[in-house]
């Protein structure tokens, strides 16, 4: 229960939409966007910023909602799996891991679809990793060792690894 003492208003902009909330200072920006938002595509899984099931993007940038408070991602533009695409209208991230079958049972799915998003961001940007054979060129070659460090912190209890890699790399193209 909170009170007056440690509660807030929160202005969060969630997928172009601006949400004005109360909400107690220790709200973390994945219970504000489950709880209070009803953006029940970013799933809770370790809630401890270990398993990326989590992830959403905090102006373009791939982030642990369950590790950043809801009063830090004010004024910054917050989207979530709900906000890259609808089921009419998906983002081709989404149609690559549907065409190339890269999900068991879908729980880590949104995590691993925005982390995918905001990793291509950065390869275009020309991020390296601990991987990137040579950070002095400008075009990083994104082949399956690549996109497995890059996606190194989303885990799929099921697997699907394989049809993930092979999904990035379809819509990579």
């Amino acid at each position: 229960m909170s009170d007056a003492s440690t509660s807030s208003g929160v202005e969060l902009r969630v997928n172009g939409t601006r949400h004005r909330l109360s909400l107690d200072h220790r709200t973390t920006l994945l219970d504000a966007l489950r709880e209070h938002l009803d953006l029940t595509g970013t799933k809770k899984g370790c809630d401890r910023g270990q398993c990326g099931a989590c992830t959403v993007l905090l102006d373009g940038r791939r982030v642990n909602a369950c590790l950043v408070l809801a009063v830090a991602a004010a004024g910054k533009q917050i989207t979530t799996i709900e906000g890259l695409g609808t089921s009419g209208d998906l983002h081709p991230m989404q149609e690559a891991f549907v065409a190339r079958d890269a999900l068991q049972c879908g729980y880590c799915t949104p995590g691993q679809i925005c982390s995918a998003v905001a990793m291509l961001d950065e390869v275009q940007r020309g991020w390296p990793s601990a991987v990137t054979a040579d950070i002095t060129d400008e075009t990083i070659r994104l082949d399956d060792i690549e996109i497995r460090e890059r996606m190194s912190g989303n885990l799929c209890r099921c697997g699907a690894y394989v049809n993930i890699v092979s999904a990035i790399t379809e819509a990579s193209r």
